[in-house]
């Protein structure tokens, strides 16, 4: 009985990171080697003019205009509570469709640089180890091993909380509109 038990646990898990394995977009953000999937990902630019949006969090760093569409920007950094640093030449903008509770929005994320594209196997990628109790990491799929060095798998839908995705595609949808003269 308890070998079966075993046995439909490794498959579960087995499963999980299959789930898991795939073509990722690694960045990087202080120093760290972050992965998301390339499936989410809609454009990556170099940082332009970000428009300030008043009483908005820290890590929001306000909306661009991508052809016509007003999109919110998050600095992963201040997001996850890393030294805020001055933005250089590798400094991007990741586009990324986010999907939560049925709330589907593009979104630009700063990172501080962009690396490479890698090709992810099942094999490579661990479960995220628990970090003890009060701390939580639903935003990470996963840790993969390559080439010697751990990448975190970020599940970039769970990065914003469901009460920051309202607010934020709230702030998208009350951007002024232009005035004519």
């Amino acid at each position: 009985m308890q070998s079966s038990v075993i046995a439909a646990n490794e498959r579960v898990t087995a499963a999980q990171a299959d789930a898991r394995s795939g073509k990722y977009l690694v960045f990087e953000l202080n120093g760290e080697e972050c992965c998301i999937q390339v499936l989410k990902v809609r454009e990556i630019m170099g940082v332009q003019d970000i428009t300030a949006v008043p009483q908005t969090p820290v890590y929001v760093r306000g909306v661009i205009n991508l052809r016509g569409k007003v999109i919110p920007v998050v600095d992963l950094r201040l997001k996850f509570g890393l030294p805020e640093v001055e933005y250089t030449q590798r400094t991007c903008i990741i586009v990324v469709q986010v999907e939560k509770n049925a709330t589907k929005m593009l979104m630009g994320i700063v990172v501080d640089s962009v690396a490479e594209v890698l090709n992810i196997m099942a094999s490579d990628v661990e479960d995220t180890p628990n970090f003890g109790q009060g701390v939580t990491t639903p935003y990470l799929l996963g840790m993969a091993k390559v080439k010697g060095k751990v990448k975190l798998l970020l599940d970039i839908d769970e990065v914003m909380t469901s009460q920051e995705l309202h607010g934020l595609d709230g702030m998208r949808k009350s951007e002024p509109a232009p005035v004519h003269a």
